[in-house]
């Protein structure tokens, strides 16, 4: 296990935990009782823990969770209600909005394993996460309406993983919706019991590290940016991709081994 990050000058817990463990890299939020809220300083450590992982060929799956009995409650409301002035707050959105792109722009798959209520900036890392699995008794809001605050951040990530209707409700009322809707809704793959949800998450993990790392890589890429494109860019894209992914030496040996009718060997 890693140690990230810790509070300047203190002998505190380190703010972000990371354990590598059969080719998947687990970063854990470690604010437990701050319900692992997104302070400036777990952002800058989950910064320099990403572009890390992004140049860690040995890495082929990233899974996110929380310590304690959260996932993450969004922003710390009393480090921002502590800044100057709407400059150093607006710096506090652009590095935590840097950081959820660097989610998109990894090329491994990411895993949010939702092991507690995940609200507002949190309920966004798990709509930004390309996966999602949760325990059953996990809760979901942007709930900074409440506070007068609306989550317009969260509402990006949001709006493009669920339906506009849905997004807009979580978004106008700020209220909880519990796991299995959340399932419903397509803002989680899986709900697992407590006690097996960092199985069920290594589980889903262990059929993304079964699958070849560059053809995860090039087709991770082209999903979100197809996703930005119209439909006739989009199709050019993908066309593209394919064929230049089918000139590779994975897809070579990917289709030899189906017509042999044995399991492809491919790079571990």
């Amino acid at each position: 296990m890693n140690d990230l990050s810790t509070a300047a000058g203190s002998k505190a817990e380190p703010l972000l935990q990371r354990t590598d463990e059969d080719r998947v890299a687990l970063l854990t939020l470690n604010r437990p009782r701050q319900y692992n809220a997104l302070s400036s300083a777990l952002l800058d450590a989950l910064h320099r823990e990403l572009d890390s992982i992004a140049e860690d060929e040995a890495i082929r799956v990233v899974m996110i969770t929380g310590a304690g009995q959260a996932f993450c409650s969004g922003h710390d409301l009393k480090e921002m209600r502590a800044l100057g002035g709407r400059e150093q707050v607006e710096a506090l959105f652009f590095s935590c909005s840097a950081m959820m792109q660097k989610l998109v722009s990894l090329p491994q798959p990411t895993i949010a394993v939702v092991n507690g209520i995940a609200t507002a900036a949190g309920c966004q890392l798990v709509a930004q996460c390309d996966l999602a699995v949760a325990s059953d008794h996990a809760r979901f809001a942007a709930s900074g309406i409440n506070l007068g605050l609306f989550c317009s951040t969260p509402a990006v990530s949001l709006s493009r993983n669920i339906s506009r209707k849905r997004a807009a409700e979580m978004l106008f009322t700020g209220e909880f919706i519990d796991a299995r809707v959340a399932l419903d809704w397509g803002l989680l793959n899986r709900v697992a019991p407590q006690d097996r949800l960092m199985e069920t998450a290594r589980e889903l993990a262990n059929t993304l590290i079964a699958k070849p790392r560059e053809a995860l890589a090039i087709g991770k890429a082209l999903f979100y940016r197809q996703l930005e494109a119209n439909l006739a860019s989009a199709y050019d894209d993908a066309s593209r991709t394919i064929a230049g992914n089918m000139d590779a030496d994975i897809a070579r040996e990917g289709v030899d081994a189906f017509f042999a009718k044995r399991s492809p060997r491919w790079t571990p």
